[in-house]
């Protein structure tokens, strides 16, 4: 049992924050997102945690209008620079504040945790049996590739992982019509094809690509999924959301609110 559940009789919002710390391994990332606390309420008994892949002023408003104390997410509010608390992002943080809510971001390590990560969860839900780390940015590995367990269809991925095209799901079929070898970014890692091209993998899973990837990818002969950048990103939110329920006993809401993109 971790520690941190064991000492003390119920979990409070900043004991559930230092173990998403912990366990998400956030202090060995070099990332451009504000990991952890960005609006630290106050420190009560965890009754009820919301879960998001963005924090935007729907996702702010639904979480207290749901009672939760805390509001986990993917995108945070803050990212490597001073930004003035004014206009919209005056609104979102006032939201928060007046409903005693925390906010919680965890961009990198939640993209590359080995178990409730959002690149681990797809592998796992694509029956992967085993999968190795995979993709390299800043410094750490943070994706995964492996073998399916059995050949399928580029559009048979995509119906397993929740893709279509309501979600912005792309396909660019330039390889094998059955693939068994995946690597897996999820968001905007469609230039990371590169590195599975120089693997030898028949496809490529991330979420958005840009424009000037088509050419490497038609001319490398390989398969590239892009399922849309918030539906690659709802995996991690919500293996953390049933750890939450789970193990810890926390009554906890998703939020899903896509964007099609």
């Amino acid at each position: 049992m971790d520690p941190l559940i064991a000492i003390i009789p119920y979990m409070t919002v900043y004991g559930f924050g230092r173990l998403l710390e912990e366990r998400l391994d956030i202090k060995g990332f070099d990332d451009i997102s504000l990991n952890g606390f960005q609006i630290a309420g106050p420190d009560r008994e965890l009754r009820k945690a919301a879960f998001a892949v963005d924090a935007s002023f729907e996702s702010i408003d639904r979480a207290v209008s749901a009672s939760a104390d805390i509001l986990v997410v993917h995108h945070g509010l803050f990212w490597g620079h001073p930004i003035a608390i004014s206009g919209n992002h005056y609104a979102r943080v006032k939201r928060a504040i007046d409903g005693n809510l925390s906010l919680f971001a965890c961009h990198l390590p939640l993209d590359a945790h080995p178990l409730y990560g959002n690149n681990a969860q797809m592998a796992i839900s694509l029956g992967m049996a085993g999968y190795d780390p995979f993709g390299t940015f800043r410094g750490r590995t943070i994706g995964f590739k492996g073998r399916l367990p059995f050949p399928m269809t580029v559009p048979e991925v995509a119906r397993i992982l929740g893709f279509s095209a309501e979600s912005g799901t792309r396909i660019l079929k330039f390889g094998k019509d059955m693939v068994e070898t995946v690597g897996i970014i999820s968001g905007g890692a469609g230039d990371d094809v590169v590195q599975a091209i120089d693997e030898g993998l028949d496809l490529f899973i991330t979420g958005e690509v840009p424009h000037e990837v088509y050419s490497t990818v038609r001319e490398s002969g390989i398969n590239l999924l892009a399922g849309g950048h918030y539906q690659s990103e709802v995996f991690g939110v919500k293996a953390l959301q049933r750890m939450t329920e789970k193990e810890l006993g926390i009554e906890s809401v998703f939020l899903d609110i896509p964007t099609g993109l």
